[in-house]
């Protein structure tokens, strides 16, 4: 999950299996896209594995939140101009 940068392509692989989910969702999406690179020639599954009621479902409903947010605040929509200045300095320490 962490070995963004050294460079890793996985073009082999066309399932990713996510079965410990990272705090930041931007991390598991660009583990994610690795599969995706130049050169796959099948199509990708992903699947994420998580159990109703533990901490990994939590996170899951976190990482709904922060792209919920940080889709709020590029579009430019009501609800992202209406973030007080706590809103914002918990998405950017969360990130």
């Amino acid at each position: 999950l962490k070995a963004g940068g050294t460079g890793l392509n996985l073009t082999g692989a066309d399932y990713v299996i996510h079965m410990d989910p990272w705090w930041n969702p931007a991390v598991e999406d660009q583990a994610s896209d690795r599969a995706h690179r130049i050169g796959q020639t099948r199509p990708v599954t992903v699947y994420r594995l998580v159990l109703k009621g533990t901490v990994e479902e939590k996170i899951l409903r976190l990482h709904e939140q922060k792209r919920q947010l940080a889709e709020d605040l590029l579009s430019g929509t009501a609800v992202a101009a209406q973030l007080d200045a706590a809103a914002l300095l918990a998405l950017l320490k969360d990130a």
